[in-house]
């Protein structure tokens, strides 16, 4: 496999920047090579090039926080975001007399 696929990478640029008719040549060239159906070698050869991936997200919340609000999480029975939403508010009124 890891041959077809430097294959395809030798050919794709220059079958994305052929004519038509340069085109057809190509694949008849690539389909007796590698033995593909023609329509899966037009979709393997026009295929995108793979960006690079992405640098993680930063995090929102520092280390702290995290822990603090996994501890309410999970003294909630880990209910969904909505409503832990909801009963973190109840919590810190009842725990800080301060409203949020």
């Amino acid at each position: 496999m890891a041959t077809r696929r430097e294959l395809i990478q030798a050919i794709a640029e220059r079958y994305r920047t052929a004519n038509r008719t340069d085109k057809q040549k190509i694949l008849d060239e690539f389909t007796e090579v590698t033995g593909f159906h023609r329509k899966h070698a037009i979709r393997a050869l026009r295929q995108q090039v793979k960006e690079t991936a992405k640098p993680p997200r930063s995090r929102i919340y520092d280390e702290a926080i995290v822990q603090a609000l996994t501890i309410l999480w999970e003294a909630t029975d880990r209910i969904c975001g909505k409503r832990l939403r909801q009963r973190f508010r109840s919590c810190w009124r009842r725990w800080s007399g301060m409203d949020i």
